[in-house]
């Protein structure tokens, strides 16, 4: 009977990849990163998360935003995961329909999924915004320095250390995320 536990155990390990969430918010930032990575430890368990960093509104004028990355090791899909922001969003009332650049009470962003490259038509892992925005990646070579991105094969440490900091500069805060 252990034999088969412990078989079952390993087995469920083999499956575990590790899933990165970018958190970004600029409507009351604290409480609703609080209330995301409370909602991602209830359903992933423990959380790797980064420090929380202030950078100014990209693409609209607007309030600061607070930014973060969350790791967890998990075993649900890609699009378990999604649907599971989604629905994080819809708790912090954010409206389904809002595109583009606009004030937002959470943004949550699956951005790596273990080493896989998925292109669907609701998700895209990696996430371009990795490269995009240092909001993103700065939080993320943080907490996974020497993880090497999927699609170019340079690690996060890398990637930030060419990153151009000065066009999207982060002051990092003292708040706990959880």
């Amino acid at each position: 009977m252990k034999a088969t536990a412990a078989r079952t155990a390993a087995a469920r390990l083999a499956d575990q990849c590790k899933a990165y969430v970018s958190a970004g918010s600029n409507i009351e930032p604290a409480k609703h990163l609080r209330m995301a990575c409370a909602a991602l430890a209830d359903a992933y368990g423990p959380l790797t998360t980064s420090s929380v960093y202030r950078n100014p509104a990209v693409g609209f004028d607007g309030d600061d935003f607070l930014n973060m990355v969350i790791g967890f090791d998990t075993c649900a899909t890609p699009q378990s995961i999604n649907d599971f922001l989604q629905q994080v969003h819809d708790r912090a009332g954010r409206p389904r329909n809002s595109a583009g650049f606009v004030s937002r009470a959470i943004d949550l962003d699956l951005l790596l999924y273990g080493e896989q490259i998925i292109e669907t038509d609701e998700l895209s892992v990696p996430r371009e915004d990795i490269n995009r925005y240092g909001f993103v990646l700065g939080p993320l070579a943080e907490i996974a320095p020497d993880l090497h991105h999927p699609a170019n094969g340079h690690t996060m440490a890398e990637l930030w250390d060419a990153f151009d900091r000065d066009r999207h500069p982060l002051t990092k805060l003292r708040i706990s995320p959880l």
